[in-house]
Order: C-alpha cells, then structure tokens, then sequence
C-alpha cells in the first residue's frame, strides 16, 4: 500500500523515489516485522496466558519437558502476522508471486491452527490424527500447486525443472510438476514440524534458512546477477524479495521471545506455515533442489524419524536413536538444551553458507 502512495510522489520529491528499489523496500520490510514482532509480542503472550492456550507435553518425552507445559503456544501467529503486514505495507501488492505466498503461509498455518485449536480443547498433546493432519496438508499443497499450475499456463512460471550444475537440461513436467510441488510442500512443512521441539531450535533453523532465500530471491529476480551466476531468471521474483525480508524480519523478532527459556512457543500453526512458506519461496524462484540443502538441518530431522521409525518396525522394537527427532537424542545423551540448540544453528549455517557457494559453482 505505501508502495503505491509514495512511489508516485517520487516526481514532486526527489527523496520518495528511493521507494522504487527493492532492496530499500525490503529492509524496510524486515525492520517493520522486527518492530512489530516486538510491538505485538508481550501482548499475544499475555493474551494466550489469559485464554490458558498453553503447550501439553508428550507422555514420552524427555523428563526436562515437562516444566514447559503450560508456556503459551500457537505463537506462529504472531510471525504469520508480523510476515504479513510488512508485505503489505511495502510490497507491490500487483505482483502474482507475492499473493502466492502469502495464500500458502495463511493455508498452511489454518492446518495448524486446526490442530493446535485441538490440543487446548482436548488437553493433551494429540491434535488431529496423524493421518487426518497429512491429508489436510496434501488437499492445502494441491490447492497451491494448482496455482502453481494456471501460472505456467499463463506463461506466469516455468513448468520445467532446474537442476543444479545441469544447466542444458530442464525437463518440462507440465502437469506431472503438481504431484512434485505437493511433495515439497508438505514435507517441508513437516520437517519444521518435527524439529520444532527445543527453545528457539526451529525458529532459529528458520531464520538461517530465509535470510539465505532472501539473497536467493533477490538474485533470481535480477537481470544482471541471475546472468553472472548462470541460474534461472525469474523477474516476477523481485518483488517476492520484499515478502522473504519481512518473513526473515518476523522470525527474527519470535526468536526473542522463542530462545531458552523459552516465553512462547510456535505451534502447528507456525511450524507448518514457516515451513511451506520456505517451499513455496524456494519453487517460485525455481531453487527447490537447493532447498534440500539450505533446509539441511530439516531435512537431518526428518530422515531420523524416518529411519527410528523403519528400523523400529523391522527389528521388532530396536532403536537406532535414543529418541527421534534427533534433537531429542543428543538431550537424551547429555547435552543441556542450549547446546543441542546452538550447534543445530551452527550447522544450519554452515547448510545455508554451502548452498549460497553453489551459485558460484555452478
């Protein structure tokens, strides 16, 4: 909305025609999720204590866990608000991408908030079924991929695959890009999901992983670096920056509130939302593959709970991990929670940093 207010003044007053450049538009993005974040953050948390909105324990978790019980949850709220608002503010709300991912974050986060909104009522740390959880999160990535689909359609997004370090081959899927886009929706926002289990540990994972797709983004969107690098141009994507910033300054602002001891946590509502967002980023400026890498501490998360799991199963009982997700095995091995958190971080960074180098590489 500022967008079209004060770019139009930029003939009348020289000062206003900073307000064209995506990069200013973007800071002022991510600042304004920043001040907002701090704004808003005591009053949710107030307010969810009011409501008892407080977070059950697993039966199963570790012992440390249950002095968490009751810190006030569905705190994803608050970062899908902080996201959307600065979008709103200072993005050109014309542009296509930028409407995509905003309808993906508010659908995704309705999943977990159904979900969330079922644990208060019922008292425990069981919301929707397993099963019921997946399904919604499969019917809300289709409802998405078909967007993605009309876009290709209109000549809006590129129906073709780009494979790192494959620059002469990029399949063209058409309508068998649907079940692909739905793959990476949902588990993108599952691995969040399962890592969301220590102060601060997903959120932080989170905001490593945006500010990477902010420069991502921004590159993609630029005639002159998109070139350099040898990597798909996506014009639309410029504009889509101004959300990734405001996405990057939000979670910024819930990591102050999120980290040990922890005074909120996220809940379904924010760990599905943030972790679709990231997907739906990483498509739109056709970096899926490389989400694989920049989400690498996710993606650790889940395959732990795949492999506990499977093995589980087949050896009649056997464990490969003292517990799954991972994070929890290195608390059950000794670790106090702000180490396992902080040297998730670490190596989330060193992820982020390798796929930024593959630009180059490539």
């Amino acid at each position: 909305m500022l967008y079209w207010l004060l770019v139009p003044l930029r003939s009348d007053f020289f000062l206003f025609n900073v307000f064209r450049y995506i990069t200013v538009r973007t800071a002022a993005a991510g600042i304004t999720a920043l001040v907002l974040s701090f704004l808003l953050g005591p009053r949710v948390i107030r307010l969810l204590e009011r409501r008892q909105i407080g977070q059950e324990i697993r039966a199963d978790g570790p012992k440390a866990h249950y002095a968490k019980k009751g810190t006030p949850s569905m705190g994803g709220l608050l970062v899908i608000l902080c996201t959307l608002l600065p979008t709103l503010l200072w993005g050109n709300l014309s542009d296509i991408y930028v409407w995509v991912a905003i309808l993906s974050m508010v659908l995704f986060g309705l999943v977990g908030l159904v979900d969330d909104i079922l644990k208060v009522r019922r008292k425990q740390s069981l919301g929707l079924r397993p099963g019921q959880k997946i399904i919604m999160q499969v019917v809300v990535a289709a409802a998405v991929g078909l967007i993605f689909i009309w876009m290709g359609s209109r000549g809006q997004f590129s129906l073709s695959l780009s494979f790192p370090f494959l620059k002469q081959w990029a399949p063209v899927l058409g309508w068998f890009y649907l079940p692909w886009i739905m793959f990476i929706l949902v588990g993108s926002s599952n691995a969040v999901n399962l890592a969301d289990g220590l102060d601060g540990l997903a959120i932080g994972l989170t905001l490593i992983s945006v500010a990477a797709l902010t420069a991502l983004t921004y590159v993609a969107g630029h005639a002159l670096w998109s070139q350099y690098l040898n990597i798909a141009r996506v014009p639309q994507a410029a504009e889509l920056t101004v959300f990734v910033g405001a996405f990057a300054g939000s979670c910024l602002g819930f990591l102050w509130f999120n980290c040990h001891p922890a005074k909120i946590f996220m809940g379904d509502v924010g760990a599905l939302s943030l972790g679709a967002t990231m997907a739906v980023i990483a498509l739109l400026i056709k970096q899926e593959f490389l989400l694989f890498t920049l989400a690498g501490v996710f993606i650790l998360e889940a395959v732990s709970v795949l492999l506990q799991v499977s093995y589980f199963k087949l050896s009649k009982g056997k464990r490969i991990f003292k517990m799954a997700p991972l994070h929890h095995h290195f608390e059950l091995s000794g670790w106090p929670e702000e180490r396992v958190v902080i040297r998730f971080w670490i190596l989330g960074i060193i992820f982020a940093l390798f796929s930024l180098s593959t630009l180059k590489l490539r």
